[in-house]
């Protein structure tokens, strides 16, 4: 059982950029990776970019690997996205999730998600 809560949400204008985190609690955490998913109202939920628990070894989306960086703090069990150059299309609810299978792209492989966090990117 893992539980996930995100925050570090808002609104960017201007390129922006804006730090997500999400803590993690629960057993076992060192066997999970986590991942940063995105959705877009009408749209399918995206994968972002993922890490796992022990070790960094990450996994990017191509439309955001140059803008986007994931990394973790494991003192405080909590995994952040950095985000920069933010844009329009960046806009989506971010969410954060667990799974076993490491590197995957696929949100139904993650068992365990956060709340979700609002992110928008304006001109």
């Amino acid at each position: 059982q893992v539980q996930l809560v995100e925050s570090g949400g808002g609104l960017v204008q201007n390129g922006g950029s804006l730090r997500l985190s999400c803590r993690a609690s629960g057993r076992a955490l060192s066997t999970y990776a986590v991942a940063w998913f995105r959705q877009a109202p009408g749209k399918e939920r995206e994968f972002v970019a993922s890490i796992t628990w022990i070790g960094s070894y990450m996994n990017r989306a191509d439309s955001v690997k140059d803008r986007f960086t994931i990394s973790k703090d494991n003192a405080k069990n909590t995994v952040i996205l950095q985000m920069k150059g933010l844009k329009p299309e960046d806009t989506a609810v971010y969410s954060c999730a667990a799974s076993t299978r490491i590197g995957s792209i696929y949100a139904g492989q993650y068992n365990y998600w956060g709340q979700g966090t609002q992110v928008t990117g304006s001109s």
